[in-house]
């Protein structure tokens, strides 16, 4: 700022005034001055400016690399914190990365509230971290009484897969789970609920949220004494292993078997996918995890949000080709 002051012969104080967009100029002085900053190659410290504010306008997310139903629900919180004055800040969690570090930064960073994406922390580790700064756990409940939740109905989502596949005539009908992972226990719950409503059984195999996993499950359920003539995947991450691997074995998709998939993901609408979805509604989850941060910021009490799934039908699912599936 004092080279670009220097430059156009003017105090720093004005430089300032008119980098931060407030009165104190003269149209023709700003002009000016913002020539000479871009002749220069001056770029405002946003950091060393929030620090000097007493309200950083700062939401922290997390969220996991492996998982693109993260990305879809990150670029729809950019939109929807802009529109409330607010920057993003991320914090990745990887294989080489652990929650616990993506989280510490955005505390470090001043972020006024935590949007946790799919959070592996127990209730003890959340209720540390809202001491800190206000959490909104997304996808899953908090389970921590004071800290909100933004998520989908996952048990009426998977139960709707489940009747969609029982509705096209299939009864040999298997879940790949989602292991560990957030919302992998209601999904669960949903498949067993909606099996035993028509007396079927309701076989469950561990998975979780990768290709490579999604595959390995379905290497599992092909292998059995019986295999099923319908799956449901704990994602579409790892609903495209269900499929890559049926692809291998030369198992048609949906003759032989139909593929049901969870989030309506990007991978979801790729042109040589085309995957049925049970769909999350990603711009209102994200719109409710901001507008329930910024409840928790001023103060108010913390809700959990359920929104209702819908299953987008594409081309991986159709009636058995055989009778007595």
């Amino acid at each position: 700022m004092a080279d670009v002051a220097k430059a156009a012969g003017v105090s720093p104080a004005l430089v300032s005034i008119v980098m931060r967009g407030v009165e104190g100029a003269s149209e023709e002085t700003r002009a000016r001055i913002k020539s000479i900053a871009d002749e220069i190659g001056y770029v405002p410290d946003r950091r060393a400016q929030k620090l000097r504010q007493a309200s950083s306008r700062l939401l922290g997310v997390t969220f996991d690399l492996q998982q693109p139903f993260h990305g879809d629900l990150v670029e729809q919180i950019y939109g929807v914190a802009e529109r409330a004055g607010y920057d993003v800040m991320l914090g990745a969690v990887a294989p080489t990365r652990d929650e616990a570090s993506a989280v510490k930064t955005l505390v470090h960073e001043r972020c006024e509230a935590a949007l946790l994406l799919g959070s592996r922390m127990d209730a003890t580790e959340l209720g540390s971290v809202d001491r800190a700064v206000p959490v909104v756990t997304l996808l899953r409940t908090s389970g921590v009484d004071g800290i909100g939740s933004v998520r989908g109905d996952d048990v009426a989502g998977v139960g709707s897969a489940v009747e969609h596949l029982i509705s096209l005539g299939h009864k040999r009908i298997a879940h790949i789970d989602g292991g560990s992972s957030a919302g992998a226990q209601d999904r669960r719950q949903g498949f067993t609920d909606a099996m035993t409503r028509h007396g079927l059984p309701a076989p469950i195999v561990e998975g979780g949220i990768t290709e490579t996993e999604g595959a390995q499950g379905m290497r599992q359920l092909l292998d059995s004494p019986e295999p099923p003539t319908a799956v449901v995947a704990f994602n579409d991450n790892s609903a495209t292993g269900v499929l890559d691997h049926l692809l291998r074995r030369g198992v048609d998709v949906p003759g032989d078997v139909s593929v049901v998939g969870y989030d309506d993901s990007r991978l979801a609408r790729i042109a040589h996918i085309q995957l049925t979805s049970i769909s999350q509604d990603v711009t209102a989850l994200a719109e409710a995890a901001v507008q329930e941060a910024l409840a928790r910021i001023a103060g108010e009490t913390a809700r959990d949000v359920v929104l209702a799934p819908e299953l987008v039908r594409r081309r991986t699912t159709a009636p058995p080709r055989r009778a007595s599936a």
